[in-house]
């Protein structure tokens, strides 16, 4: 393993997603794509993957994600990005079967033998969850940034998106919220050398139970937690499902350890974006939580909306992955003001 740093080569102000009600201004500027009845999900309703219709009863679910270093040892970087990217296909139910790398790295101040190390901790998670890394593209860039293009292989009856939530579902989360802050303190040199493999560890943990909650008839609604935070996540759910949440702010999981850190100031900028961005769809709150809520969360987890009938059953498919679920709120008609409701 290399000595190399890889974030104390970004600009402070680099590698974060655009905010969401940016990101629509660009899309509405684009302007309507090809039509293709083909087409099941494209960029309408911020799905995780565009899917496309095989026409024997299986649709192609196809992503990209890429971003700039949060963790400075390369091998872990590339093993966090392809975590990430598969994540987009594995919270719509699909079994991901090929990838693409996307690298963008700065030649004349990083060896190519370190995007070697990024690359090849890419290819150890591919190879872990059954897929192939065939090749990519890749250009000279100011900073480093690398990711994937992911496709993967879904039957269309057990296609999960973030629409179809209803009223009186139950929601959980299969990862702790807390991510973002930590990397927040690390950057700031604040972090504690014990809580180093605390974010680390989370965002190296694949949502491959998606693909069996996927076949779980109550499962009525899924999408992953990441860069636009749990708020901005449920707040796309909650809209695309014409429903409101209410959110028990005490049973949300979270990495503890972080709330020291966001005390002492370790907030990302991305956090305050994300609260600008989903305005008025969150209920007044103070600052603790909404920055807890709008924290952006990289690999982050699942967020899923269950009928009651079946709660059991998912909760039972949490403790076969290894998982504690825990239902933290619920769904509700939406009666108009606020799209989430937090208490506690």
């Amino acid at each position: 393993m290399t000595s190399i740093r890889l974030t104390q080569y970004l600009d402070a102000t680099s590698g974060g997603k655009i905010a969401p009600d940016v990101l629509d201004a660009i899309i509405r500027a684009a302007g309507p794509g090809a039509f293709d009845p083909r087409l099941i999900v494209g960029n309408q309703g911020r799905e995780d993957a565009a899917v496309f219709d095989l026409g024997n009863g299986q649709g192609l679910i196809s992503t990209a994600d890429f971003f700039a270093p949060i963790v400075d040892d390369p091998f872990d970087f590339g093993r966090i990005s392809a975590t990430h990217a598969i994540g987009n296909v594995f919270a719509m139910g699909g079994t991901p079967v090929l990838a693409l790398s996307i690298l963008g790295w700065p030649l004349d101040s990083l060896p190519a033998t370190v995007a070697g190390e990024v690359l090849s901790g890419a290819q150890a998670v591919c190879r872990e969850l059954g897929l192939s890394l065939a090749g990519g593209h890749s250009i000279a860039a100011s900073e480093p940034l690398f990711g994937l293009s992911v496709n993967d292989l879904v039957p269309l009856v057990q296609l999960k998106r973030n629409a179809g939530a209803k009223p009186g579902d139950k929601l959980y989360l299969t990862k702790p919220l807390g991510v973002g802050i930590l990397i927040a303190a690390q950057a700031q040199g604040l972090l504690a050398i014990e809580h180093w493999a605390l974010a680390r560890d989370v965002m190296l943990r694949p949502n491959e139970i998606g693909v069996a909650l996927a076949a779980i008839e109550g499962v009525h609604a899924m999408t992953d937690v990441t860069g636009f935070g749990f708020a901005g996540h449920l707040g796309e759910m909650c809209r695309a499902s014409a429903v409101a949440a209410r959110v028990d702010f005490d049973r949300l999981p979270m990495l503890r350890e972080a709330e020291a850190y966001r005390r002492q100031g370790a907030v990302p900028d991305g956090c305050v974006r994300n609260r600008q961005a989903i305005g008025e769809q969150l209920a007044d709150m103070d600052d603790a939580h909404w920055q807890w809520l709008c924290d952006p969360q990289i690999s982050g987890g699942l967020l899923i909306a269950v009928d009651p009938a079946w709660e059991d059953d998912v909760e039972r498919l949490g403790r076969e992955h290894g998982l504690e679920l825990i239902s933290f709120g619920e769904c509700s008609s939406y009666a108009g003001g606020a799209l989430i409701d937090v208490h506690g």
